[in-house]
């Protein structure tokens, strides 16, 4: 499948305004290997068009940045934002973070105050997922594990993926279209109720705002 496209149509794609009065706003945050589809959730996801700091592939860059999937010509040197609205007062933001090396530093002002992550996973190259995971571990913000449906991959049960990505019992690991909005928003309440399970435990989930 095409990792950058969306054919899903959003019926407003102008600039937000935050509304007046007292509002809750909620962040999450989309991380995992290069090309593996983090622009298309959020541009799915996101109720305006959203920001993205797409830049062309070069070949200076070839040896740097490792990418297994033809036909990617761009790649996030920023970070990627959408926005969805619930409610009229309850807004959430969508923050996708780079993948490359060189971009880490990012992560520090993108992951703060963030309430969890999904973690975008393909299956022809499940290990390029394994350090955004130990990256989030690290920092103690919960996440769910996405894997991204690509035409042509192969098809794996639940079973093998949790031993592959040796996930904790209670991390949810579930499949994905990134393009599609209903899918994607899929993951998302899965990440929500996920973080509603640990809330429910005492002393399990971290301060994180």
């Amino acid at each position: 499948m095409d990792s950058e496209t969306s054919d899903t149509p959003h019926t407003d794609r102008s600039v937000p305004h935050l509304p007046d009065g007292d509002i809750t706003l909620v962040k999450f945050v989309v991380v995992g290997p290069l090309g593996v589809g983090k622009t298309t959730m959020i541009r799915s996801l996101s109720d305006y068009e959203p920001l993205t700091t797409d830049e062309p592939m070069t070949q200076a860059g070839e040896h740097i940045d490792r990418l297994r999937r033809m036909g990617k010509t761009e790649t996030t040197v920023a970070m990627d934002f959408g926005r969805i609205t619930l409610q009229p007062d309850l807004i959430v933001y969508l923050f996708g973070a780079p993948s490359q090396q060189r971009f880490q530093p990012l992560w520090d002002d993108m992951t703060s105050g963030a309430l969890g992550a999904v973690v975008l996973a393909d299956t022809e190259r499940l290990e390029d997922s394994f350090q955004a995971m130990d990256r989030l571990e690290a920092l103690g913000l919960p996440y769910v594990v996405a894997v991204n449906e690509f035409e042509g991959n192969d098809t794996y049960d639940a079973e093998e993926l949790q031993e592959a990505f040796q996930l904790d019992p209670d991390t949810p690991l579930l499949t994905c279209d990134a393009r599609e909005r209903a899918s994607s928003r899929d993951a998302l309440v899965n990440l929500v109720l996920h973080l509603k399970d640990r809330n429910r435990r005492p002393h399990a989930l971290q301060e994180t705002v």
